[in-house]
């Protein structure tokens, strides 16, 4: 039954429905794949066996009484981000060791109205704090995808590189991941699936562990853009419960696929070519706007002239965010608790013990930077630098853009413990150079596959919307996608 993981959402869907085989034969062909193939990837922290057999069959009675629904019965991945009722919920972190919340994200509690089935847990970067998921507490994660004639572990991208690897290693139908810097665009990019960031305030963040609250934005990675849009349409709510998500109808994003791009102005912004970008990279985008302008798109070149100070700024407002949110993991109500001669000293001892390299790291920067002295040098300049980002992109859209094309990231997927990345973290920041705009905006953001680089490994274009007009990525998505075609790794496991 292994073919069966191969299937689309949208044709695992209509074959459910028309009854060709049950929702629990398609979770057992999951399961089997994930229990075969996941020593190789790393791709999930927990597998819910159990809750997963469960779900099914109470989607295949309620496919037999007619009462499907949106997800009936598709086998999802969640990023260990998202807390699930009783389920390992760790950020793939120490410090969270053994918690399990007694409550749902609300992102998991549409999917599973919509019908959906948990396959397990998705490995990430620790609090998503990372390109590569290499700063897991639980190891690394391997992508499928490998270089021509190479045996090379090569990574799958970051933070949300558990769900990128499973969803192109056929061990889940789709998956939630989260999207702080380009955490879900450029972990699609590096494993030739489709990945969307949406508007901020379109998906609810709460139940989701907080990296940085004003950046961070939960979506789905699929095999291609019809099922990225099946899923943010179950994902999207307006939430009480956070009240940065908005009130505005959510569309049916399917039926924005296939519409044509005829007389749509596509803004090519010129600072997004950087200096050392490698050729395949230019001549990918030259393609991406080839195929739009052949479907009818007009092609602009537009200037979002703060863009070279989008980075740093990032990484200064994003840091602090993070200094503040996890402050809260002392070791006293939940997660690891490393004893101390005093509650200062437990403090200590359990943060020291419980936060990996990378975290420290970045609450060493946030801390420095809200502090006395310092907090109007960094972070009010930062915050005014985001102002004026936004406003870059407020400009170009005033004036007619209804999207903009970019690369999706700097390069092809690099080597796992790859000794130039693991000595430089500037270096590894500048994987989110083509990505970081789209989160100090608040904007929503695509990443679509658009071709192999020389060594065969995948390649993706990003596009960028107005605010809360994710049914034009899909669109736009869709004709880079057929023009493209699809792609997917040769199986080596």
């Amino acid at each position: 039954m292994t073919e069966l993981t191969k299937l689309t959402i949208s044709a695992a869907r209509d074959r459910l429905r028309a009854r060709e085989f049950s929702a629990l034969e398609l979770t057992d062909a999951y399961l089997g794949a994930i229990d075969a193939a996941n020593p190789t990837f790393n791709a999930y922290v927990a597998v819910t066996h159990d809750k997963a057999r469960a779900m099914a069959a109470a989607s295949d009675e309620r496919l037999g009484k007619g009462e499907a629904g949106a997800l009936e019965g598709i086998p999802l991945g969640i990023k260990d981000l998202f807390a699930t009722e009783g389920v390992h919920t760790q950020a793939a972190s120490h410090i969270l060791d053994g918690f399990k919340p007694r409550y749902e994200s609300t992102v998991t509690a549409n999917l599973w109205a919509d019908g959906a089935v948990m396959l397990g847990k998705l490995n990430m970067d620790e609090f998503a704090m990372g390109s590569s998921n290499e700063t897991s507490y639980y190891g690394a994660v391997t992508n499928p995808w490998r270089a021509n004639g190479s045996n090379k572990k090569l990574v799958p991208g970051g933070s949300s590189g558990g769900s990128a690897a499973a969803v192109s290693a056929w061990l889940c139908a789709g998956a939630t991941a989260t999207d702080t810097g380009g955490s879900i665009r450029q972990p699609a990019a590096f494993t030739g699936t489709v990945g969307i960031k949406p508007t901020y305030g379109r998906v609810s963040r709460w139940g989701v562990v907080a990296f940085a609250s004003s950046l961070d934005q939960a979506g789905p990675i699929a095999r291609d853009v019809r099922d990225a849009a099946i899923l943010l349409k179950s994902m999207a709510s307006v939430d009480q419960k956070d009240t940065t998500s908005v009130d505005l109808a959510i569309p049916d994003y399917e039926a924005a696929i296939g519409k044509s791009v005829k007389g749509m102005k596509v803004g090519i912004p010129r600072e997004y070519r950087v200096d050392g970008m490698p050729q395949e990279i230019e001549t990918l985008w030259q393609k991406g706007i080839a195929w739009l302008k052949e479907a009818g798109a007009e092609i602009v070149e537009i200037s979002l002239p703060h863009t070279k100070y989008a980075l740093p700024a990032y990484y200064i407002v994003a840091p602090a965010e993070a200094s503040s949110n996890l402050a809260r993991y002392d070791g006293v109500r939940y997660g690891l608790r490393v004893p101390g001669k005093d509650i200062a000293d437990m403090y200590e001892q359990t943060r020291a013990a419980g936060f990996g390299r990378e975290v420290k790291r970045r609450i060493m920067i946030g801390t420095y930077v809200l502090s006395a002295g310092y907090y109007d040098a960094y972070y009010l300049q930062a915050q005014k630098v985001r102002t004026l980002i936004k406003k870059d992109f407020e400009d170009v859209f005033a004036a007619g853009v209804d999207v903009i094309l970019t690369p999706a990231t700097p390069s092809a997927a690099f080597g796992v413990a790859d000794e130039e990345m693991a000595a430089d973290p500037v270096k590894m920041y500048l994987n989110d150079i083509f990505t970081v705009t789209v989160n100090m905006a608040g904007l929503p953001g695509i990443s679509v596959p658009a071709g192999l680089d020389e060594r065969g490994l995948p390649l993706g274009l990003q596009l960028i919307g107005r605010p809360f007009d994710e049914e034009t990525l899909f669109q736009t998505a869709h004709v880079i996608e057929q023009a493209a075609g699809r792609f997917e790794p040769a199986k080596w496991w």
